[in-house]
């Protein structure tokens, strides 16, 4: 008879489990992003769960508590191709440990629309060494506002706004054709401005870095935390240092024609970690995406 009693709790403790594992499910939406796309993750399932934390593409998921469950936004590399897994290490009351995932399928993206541009030659030409090796240099600057943008709580509680209220001249993901020949894809937001005009900050954050890029010119990063970064560009003034806390709104620079442009304009860009995203999905977050009380 104890034999019989022992047998059958084992077998209830396993059934417990089993079914503890079946609902405790990870879900993302998009379910087919485009590369560069910023998703939005869902975990839902078992009240006993006591803490998540979770990958996607390398960069580290910042799960927070909601009403309907676990929820966290992560970056889709513009590289990327196929198949993209997101995984979730979760942590129940009991001290059990169980990882789920969900796997996203990026459809075929067909080549990018070309913006012809007729420019100077020089704009097709190779750079020579030691621009290459400055290009490199304030490549991994910005990449390390990224990766450092983890280490801090999201600053942000409401929407991101458009950095001008201008016409957008050239689209995320669009091909750069200079004198007919492609020589890369546009990873931001272009928006029209004359010269002197506003530029203002997406959301509240804090500014990570003020220089002057070869390629970017004028540049100003803003950490909002919990991964996300903006980027702005080409700025013929900079209105803030490094270190400043700037709020949602607030005028951050001018419009300009640093860098390596052919006419002014606000260049737009966003990170999640070190993965280059879409700024415009920024936009689009859902008020129960924004952490703490949305405005």
């Amino acid at each position: 008879m104890t034999r019989m009693r022992f047998m059958l709790c084992i077998t209830l403790m396993a059934t417990a489990t089993a079914a503890s594992a079946q609902t405790t499910r990870l879900s993302a939406t998009p379910s087919r992003p485009q590369p560069g796309a910023i998703v939005r993750l869902s975990l839902r399932g078992a009240d006993s769960v006591s803490s998540v934390q979770g990958t996607l593409a390398g960069e580290p998921l910042h799960f927070i508590r909601s009403d309907s469950g676990w929820r966290a936004i992560g970056g889709i590399p513009t590289n990327a191709q196929g198949n993209v897994v997101a995984r979730a290490f979760v942590r129940f009351a009991s001290g059990r440990l169980d990882t789920v995932r969900t796997t996203m399928v990026l459809p075929l993206i067909p080549k990018p629309k070309a913006v012809p541009l007729k420019v100077d030659s020089s704009f097709s030409r190779p750079l020579d060494a030691e621009t290459e090796a400055r290009v490199a240099r304030e490549n991994a600057a910005a990449r390390e506002v990224g990766r450092k943008s983890h280490d801090s709580p999201p600053m942000w509680t409401a929407s991101f706004l458009r950095p001008r209220n201008s016409v957008v001249t050239s689209v995320f993901g669009s091909g750069r054709v200079f004198n007919g020949a492609v020589t890369s894809r546009h990873l931001g937001i272009d928006y029209r401005g004359a010269e002197g005009e506003p530029i203002l900050a997406a959301n509240r954050g804090v500014v990570a870095l003020v220089d002057t890029f070869f390629l970017a010119g004028g540049v100003v990063y803003i950490d909002h935390g919990g991964g996300v970064v903006t980027g702005y560009f080409h700025m013929s003034k900079h209105l803030v240092a490094a270190g400043d806390t700037v709020q949602r709104g607030q005028e951050i620079g001018l419009v300009g024609k640093t860098g390596r442009v052919t006419g002014p304009h606000l260049h737009w860009t966003a990170r999640y970690g070190t993965v280059t995203v879409n700024p415009g999905d920024l936009l689009t977050l859902p008020r129960t995406w924004y952490p703490g009380k949305g405005q």
